[in-house]
């Protein structure tokens, strides 16, 4: 598809199921309600919402493996911990920790999975390259998923606020939309993201774990795609550093009190 095409095409889907969402039944409707950090009443149903349209827009016409991975197995897992995760656990030192113990968390199984995904994922990019040799192709398969599985963790910790892990993901598809290896990709992700920033900003609904782990991780896979070869491996170092420091320091705090980082999380929010 062309990238307007793809651009209103991922618009359109979204919006449709949206509106499909709102429609259906309380009981359907019941296990996705959630209050966000101002305790307010949210569904979390814009994940699968987003889901579904990216791994559709991002899809058709090519047969894709790796885009429909990486977009339909941490919706799958978000999904699963979104409904059945018991929200005590939090961060990977808790997740990891609980299952040194013996306690398999659904946070626990998400992180394992996101890995396998990640690596699977990298692995497909990696067969599909000019990479030459063993080594190569082992050191490039982990870097490119360590930017997959970074990225989907880190859209993961944005999603606290309205609007603000749209804002990045949406933002970072316009950016990746101008290497052509990645503009398919890019397209969707910016497609995607206009199509839910209505209600998100609006504080109606949020990704939760199912949807900002899928975009995050299709985030991670155009930048796999788009950039060279030392590009991801600086990107692999900045998601790992960011990640390690997400354990002690809040994002949340940092925005908030820097004044332009704090205007732009600001920016359309109703609420």
């Amino acid at each position: 598809m062309s990238v307007v095409v793809t651009g209103l095409a991922g618009i359109g889907l979204t919006r449709a199921l949206t509106g499909l969402g709102r429609r259906l039944p309380e009981a359907a409707r019941a296990p996705w309600a959630r209050r966000n950090h101002a305790g307010v009443p949210v569904t979390l149903l814009e994940g699968p919402v987003v889901v579904l349209a990216a791994a559709a827009t991002a899809t058709t016409g090519a047969r894709d493996a790796g885009t429909a991975l990486v977009v339909l197995a941490p919706g799958l897992l978000g999904g699963l911990d979104d409904l059945v995760g018991d929200g005590t656990t939090k961060g990977l030192h808790g997740h990891l920790g609980a299952l040194r113990r013996g306690r398999v968390t659904t946070g626990a199984l998400k992180i394992l999975g996101l890995g396998a995904t990640a690596v699977l994922a990298a692995h497909l990019e990696t067969r599909g390259s000019t990479r030459q040799g063993v080594g190569q192709s082992v050191a490039g398969t982990a870097v490119d998923a360590v930017v997959v599985a970074g990225t989907a963790n880190l859209v993961n910790l944005l999603d606290l606020r309205p609007g603000r892990a749209l804002k990045v993901t949406t933002t970072a598809g316009a950016l990746l939309s101008v290497p052509r290896s990645a503009r398919p990709l890019g397209v969707t992700l910016v497609g995607v993201g206009l199509g839910a920033l209505p209600e998100d900003l609006a504080g109606e609904t949020m990704l939760g774990d199912c949807g900002a782990n899928a975009l995050g991780a299709l985030v991670g896979l155009a930048l796999v795609r788009g950039l060279g070869p030392r590009g991801r491996l600086a990107v692999a170092g900045v998601v790992t550093g960011l990640t390690l420091l997400s354990e002690r320091v809040s994002f949340t705090r940092v925005i908030e009190s820097t004044p332009v980082l704090r205007e732009l999380d600001a920016w359309g929010r109703s609420r």
